[in-house]
């Protein structure tokens, strides 16, 4: 199957498998810099793989999604 991951990946990583962007340092992700990278290895991040487990990462996204299904108060529910 061939992907295309012009819009996520920086252009030296684009014909890159999937597995091998996952062991990529984050800034191979569009918009991420080295200077990134530096930052996030502070955290003990230093894949996309490691970036995408992140407990933090993966807590705001669950949250993001459980936001698209809230239902929103009805006035006077407790």
């Amino acid at each position: 199957m061939s992907l295309n991951l012009n819009k996520l990946v920086d252009k030296a990583y684009k014909d890159q498998s999937i597995a091998a962007i996952l062991a990529a340092p984050p800034s191979a992700l569009l918009g991420l810099t080295p200077k990134h990278d530096e930052m996030l290895a502070e955290l003990k991040i230093k894949t996309i793989a490691d970036l995408g487990k992140w407990q933090h990462a993966v807590h705001a996204q669950a949250l993001v999604t459980l936001a698209d299904a809230e239902v929103p108060a009805i006035a006077g529910d407790k």
